[in-house]
């Protein structure tokens, strides 16, 4: 069997990449929370996590594990929500990105909602920039959206990696002499800076094709053909694809998806951010 402390503990130090910030999240020592990743890895016969002194990476089979310890955890957080009544109630201004709205993360609020029925629930959808203004004024509960690595305060937490890509309509070509037709989100926004930034550093030509506050728009826009855009690479939109490297086109960079709870720390907010952390190998489009 395995033991969903050890699992919790593992989960931990994947997401944080850091054994320190996994024991300081869990109030753990840090020599127990190592216990507990040594004791897993002897129960599955492998090794989990490469580490050096500098960094903690998952191996392959840490991979497959981190997925089903979420299974796991979910199954067990499930089974004591089943058997207690919550007596939690208020209200939770959430804030998310587009993208992450077409994810499981709908399946995540439902499940949330049955479990707390006396919670309301505020949504905001928009741009991470307007949304982490929102939150940093208190405007906000809670927040789940995109930053750049290193852009935020440790608050942050990384509920994934990613990388930003190029995505158009399947079959969309670029001539290299061409000045590429960007789509893109009206500034400030995280992906049109990245687009920009990366075609203005490669010397790239480019034109703005198409401007559109929402992604429904920019995925209307890229499927007729008017261009291409920067997009979170585990997110891309129904029926586009990414462009391959053979295009030409520059590496656009990193990206992080984050939660980050506002000033005014409340329980239910806590409890939300904690499910959609339980559910995050599964947040997919």
């Amino acid at each position: 069997m395995l033991d969903p402390v050890l699992l919790r503990s593992f989960t931990e130090v994947a997401r944080a990449r850091s054994f320190t910030r996994a024991a300081h999240r869990l109030g753990l020592g840090q020599s127990t929370v190592s216990q507990h990743v040594r004791k897993l890895e002897a129960v599955a016969g492998r090794p989990l996590l490469e580490r050096d002194t500098h960094s903690v990476a998952l191996t392959a089979d840490g991979e497959a594990m981190q997925e089903f310890a979420a299974t796991i955890l979910d199954a067990g957080d499930r089974a004591l929500a089943h058997f207690r009544v919550s007596r939690m109630h208020g209200r939770v201004r959430f804030g998310v990105s587009e993208d992450l709205v077409l994810t499981r993360l709908p399946a995540i609020l439902a499940d949330f909602r049955h479990r707390h029925p006396q919670v309301d629930l505020e949504l905001t959808v928009g741009l991470a920039d307007h949304l982490e203004r929102r939150l940093a004024r208190g405007g906000l509960d809670l927040m789940f959206g995109k930053r750049l690595p290193g852009a935020g305060d440790d608050d942050r937490f990384v509920v994934r990696r990613d990388r930003f890509v190029w995505v158009g309509a399947p079959g969309i070509r670029l001539g290299p002499a061409d000045p590429v037709p960007l789509l893109a989100y009206p500034p400030p926004s995280l992906s049109r800076t990245a687009a920009v930034g990366a075609l203005e550093a490669a010397g790239r030509r480019w034109r703005m094709a198409c401007t559109s506050g929402s992604l429904s728009g920019l995925r209307a826009a890229a499927l007729a053909g008017l261009g291409v855009l920067a997009h979170a690479g585990t997110l891309v939109p129904e029926g586009l694809e990414e462009i391959p490297a053979r295009a030409g086109l520059p590496d656009l960079g990193p990206v992080e998806v984050v939660l980050a709870l506002g000033r005014r720390r409340t329980e239910p907010a806590a409890a939300l951010a904690r499910s959609i952390r339980t559910a995050a190998a599964d947040l997919r489009p």
